[in-house]
């Protein structure tokens, strides 16, 4: 019964990540499709472009909610259930599946944004301290340098470290495959970012 109970509830994880609130959200907006324009990425960064701060607040806060939602939903509904071990690589696996659905979305072609609201939105669901070492990463990394995707990689890269610190060692393996997958939708970035052309925070591409 665990077990189908805990496959039940990754599909379930998966197909609430997959929601596309960046098109959703754009399409009830009558905003251009994100997917099409700018970027041509589906997040909150690209609506913010196309639709101003209003939409990417929206954008933002549900795909960080898609994330935190089943994970919190799952810790409830497994609380109820005997396991003989540690619950929390259960939950690890349900936050990599809910993160899974937002960069590779069922409902739109498998294409989906580059997960950062959604894996920090994940991140919260399992662990509050380890979600606010996240936010706290990215705030000093964005101060100090004022790109927000490398402050989006130096947070998400130390997950594994804030996962054995405040987490579960067990479940590292689980954190670094959400940082490697992060890692590799970030490729543009980070070449760009090398290269010295990365558009810092606040000034238009």
């Amino acid at each position: 019964m665990l077990w189908s109970i805990f496959i039940v509830l990754c599909i379930a994880s998966y197909l609430c990540g997959s929601l596309s609130f960046a098109v959703l959200i754009s399409r009830l907006l009558k905003l251009p499709d994100p997917r099409a324009h700018g970027s041509n990425n589906p997040g909150a960064t690209n609506v913010l472009r196309l639709g101003g701060k209003q939409a990417a607040v929206l954008v933002l806060l549900a795909d960080a909610l898609k994330g935190f939602i089943p994970v919190l939903v799952s810790a409830y509904i497994l609380s109820y259930i005997q396991v003989p071990f540690d619950k929390k690589i259960l939950l690890s696996v349900i936050a990599l599946a809910a993160f899974l659905g937002h960069l590779y979305p069922a409902f739109f072609y498998f294409k989906g944004g580059k997960g950062v609201a959604t894996g920090i939105g994940v991140i919260f669901g399992l662990s509050l301290s380890m979600g606010l070492a996240v936010i706290f990463t990215w705030c000093i990394i964005a101060m100090m340098f004022r790109y927000s995707s490398l402050a989006a990689l130096v947070a998400m890269g130390l997950l594994p470290v804030y996962s054995a610190l405040w987490w579960d060692g067990a479940s590292v393996p689980i954190m670094m495959i959400i940082s490697a997958m992060l890692f590799w939708r970030h490729r543009a970035n980070i070449t760009r970012l090398w290269q010295g052309s990365e558009p810092k925070m606040g000034k238009k591409n």
